[in-house]
């Protein structure tokens, strides 16, 4: 039986799960798969996903820094992947390159199903306007909050992002507003770290006062890297959240892409969070 090949791309991948994540679906789906990190250097992304198709390779998926790259290639994109202009789940079947974006339908099964926190009427802070937050913006916005507010380093990557999705927040009557890092006076029910800083080390990006008493702050990094954001946020009064339960969502979802079979994401959430605390 032919055992299809599919992997995780981006710089740096050492430390991903991914390869786990997927292993363990394929065994309690009963799919014949190998799934590999590729450590892709930053200027040859485009030829690392040739050299993987004419290795034989089947899909991939797509994290920092490649996102907006992987939409990019494409041949052909899904609505998700189009709305965002970022891709983390590449097919390829019939010498086409077809994008699509999990990261939004991940994060919000995460936090609804996983954290059991309805996102419906809340007020929501998404901090960064990368790849990572444009993959979830639009799933966000489809949870039905009464507001979010999208805030980066510069207000004009945050501005664009915010008008690309406008119209979705018309239609889900959301308030949806751009700011710079330094301008939020206001507090958040969830407050949402799609910014780079915890895998780079640096410090939290936004003052304390932006998270209500109990608010959930959740990073989408995990890992040791997401531990200073979680610190913080227990420091002040919040409930801190790192983004493996997004990973293990999101992968669930492009393994449906891929194979047509949906796997059991909350067994394998579970079995990955003893795995870590067992220090494996």
């Amino acid at each position: 039986m032919t055992t299809d090949l599919y992997c995780v791309m981006g710089h740096p991948v050492a430390h991903s799960r991914s390869p786990w994540i997927h292993g363990r679906f394929a065994e309690l789906t009963g799919q014949q798969l190998r799934y590999d990190k590729r450590e892709i250097a930053t200027s040859d992304f485009a030829r690392g996903v040739q050299a993987f198709i004419e290795e034989g390779g089947r899909g991939c998926n797509i994290t920092v820094p490649f996102k907006f790259e992987a939409a990019r290639i494409a041949t052909h994109i899904s609505a998700h992947g189009l709305l965002a202009q970022a891709s983390n789940v590449l097919t390829f079947k019939d010498g086409q390159i077809l994008a699509d974006n999990t990261d939004g339908s991940g994060l919000v099964a995460d936090i609804e199903r996983n954290a059991g926190l309805p996102l419906k009427g809340l007020r929501l802070l998404l901090i960064g306007a990368g790849g990572a937050a444009a993959g979830v913006l639009g799933p966000l916005l489809q949870a039905g909050p009464a507001h979010i507010s999208v805030a980066n380093r510069t207000l004009h990557k945050a501005s664009e992002l915010v008008a690309r999705h406008l119209a979705l927040a018309a239609r889900q009557s959301t308030v949806l507003q751009a700011h710079t890092l330094h301008e939020l006076n206001e507090s958040f029910d969830v407050i949402i770290n799609a910014t780079t800083t915890s895998l780079s080390g640096a410090g939290v990006p936004v003052d304390a006062r932006v998270l209500k008493p109990g608010a959930l702050a959740y990073d989408m990094m995990y890992g040791p890297g997401a531990q200073g954001f979680m610190n913080w946020a227990r420091a002040h009064g919040a409930v801190p959240r790192d983004g493996l339960g997004m990973l293990v969502e999101q992968a669930a979802e492009a393994f449906l892409i891929w194979r047509g079979v949906r796997p059991p994401s909350g067994q394998v959430l579970a079995e990955l969070q003893a795995v870590i605390a067992g220090g494996h």
